[in-house]
């Protein structure tokens, strides 16, 4: 009986501990009061530092103006609640709390949200950079989200405002940003909405010299640029330098450099490519089911010498209109399926097969696809072959155009099989990284 009794009383000894340091053995702990019962913080840096790692954080209903860091923790950060859980900036302007993994030089970047070496889920926030302070191309970048060398999820958040009136064309401000210098950590980025941001919507990205980057999953995400600007060449989406996985049924957006009128002449800079989705040196991509809108390049696949392939992309099942001065679908690259593709209302090409920007253009497999509305349905560089098998025209001033530029005939469209354009326009693609 005396065994029983002190068995009984270090059970109630280890439920007291237990109740009074709720706090070390908690796995979930709040930041506000909208979640009775469990320990609760007022910022959620608070929360961040002193949750263990495992844990979950609701953060209730509010506005959170703060620069949050997570680093070698793995936590779930959620807002709860219908109404926004909003992280805005301090009153005294974002500050520089890292550094850009893929820049070169190293570039210093402002994060409102960073995680770093961890695995995090963070979804149902809100994340507006206005009024960040960060004035000019000062070599500070400004992300909404971050994700250094880390895994997880990025999930039904809304980003946005990673934009200052005096940096657009600086190249700075990405809302969602996921970099990896060591390993593959894997990234799904699905749901969220995205919009008015300086350079890139979603961006995932090595950082070149033949280290393999992180493997994205980007899906079910809304991103909008901020429409015809002289400024810069932002994209929507983007994976570069040997990033790899898939981007499927997004709705991307405005995203287009209205090029001054001198573009590509004898002593004018080269044209800038705003695309849509960008995968610049990052191979064997899958692109499907999303929908591209509005962009001077639609869907654009790049192969540069010096940092990668971007070779062997599956580009199917995309809706694509709308194209504004390039092509719907550019193929900067080599060994890409192009199939089961809508696309209408294309300013030059539906299909560029590309020789002047990173690979041959050749070894493409184009088909199934419906074009309707476009100076060329497919357009072909210098020494590059038609890919044609059974896609489908119409009203279409070429069917299959040799050339890398389409002038519309004077006399009308043509039904030959093949005619010859000009060579004069020059354009290149400039990525973030």
């Amino acid at each position: 009986m005396q065994s029983v009794r002190n068995l009984m009383f270090s059970c109630l000894a280890l439920v007291l501990f237990v109740a009074l340091s709720g706090q070390a053995f908690s796995s979930t702990v709040a930041v506000g009061t909208c979640t009775p019962k469990v320990i609760s913080f007022s910022t959620i840096q608070e929360a961040v530092n002193d949750a263990p790692s495992g844990s979950t954080i609701k953060v209730c209903p509010g506005i959170y103006p703060e620069q949050v860091t997570i680093t070698s923790k793995n936590l779930t950060l959620i807002g709860v609640g219908p109404t926004a859980s909003t992280v805005t900036v301090p009153s005294g302007g974002l500050v520089k709390n890292g550094v850009d993994l893929a820049d070169f030089p190293v570039l210093d970047v402002a994060a409102q949200i960073l995680v770093q070496n961890s695995a995090v889920t963070i979804s149902h926030l809100t994340v507006d950079g206005a009024g960040n302070g960060l004035d000019g191309c000062g070599g500070v970048n400004l992300l909404g989200i971050y994700y250094e060398n880390s895994s997880g999820t990025i999930t039904d958040n809304a980003v946005r405002n990673q934009i200052t009136p005096t940096n657009v064309g600086c190249g700075l401000g990405f809302g969602i940003y996921v970099a990896s210098n060591t390993g593959t950590p894997a990234v799904t980025i699905s749901n969220n909405s995205v919009h008015n941001y300086g350079k890139n919507g979603i961006l995932a990205t090595g950082v070149g010299s033949n280290t393999p980057g992180p493997v994205a999953t980007v899906k079910g995400n809304t991103v909008v640029g901020i429409g015809a600007t002289t400024l810069i060449a932002q994209n929507g989406i983007q994976l570069s330098l040997l990033a790899t996985g898939s981007i499927t049924s997004n709705f991307v957006t405005d995203n287009v450099y209205a090029n001054p009128s001198n573009c590509g002449t004898a002593g004018a800079p080269q044209c800038w490519g705003s695309s849509g989705i960008l995968l610049y040196a990052s191979n064997g991509v899958a692109v499907t089911s999303n929908t591209v809108e509005t962009s001077q390049l639609g869907i654009v696949p790049v192969t540069d010498p010096n940092y990668g392939s971007g070779d062997k992309t599956q580009i199917k099942s995309n809706h694509i209109g709308g194209t504004q001065t390039y092509d719907a679908i550019d193929l900067c690259s080599n060994s890409n399926t192009v199939q089961s593709n809508v696309i209408y209302g294309s300013a030059e090409s539906a299909i560029h097969e590309d020789d002047s920007c990173g690979g041959t253009g050749n070894n493409n497999v184009i088909t199934s696809n419906t074009i309707n509305e476009a100076c060329a349905g497919i357009l072909l560089g210098t020494g590059t072959t038609s890919s044609n098998i059974s896609n489908t025209f119409m009203n279409v001033d070429y069917v299959t155009l040799a050339g890398d530029v389409c002038t519309p005939p004077v006399t009308g469209p043509t039904s030959d099989a093949m005619a010859t354009g000009s060579h004069a326009k020059s354009h290149s693609l400039r990525p973030s990284h």
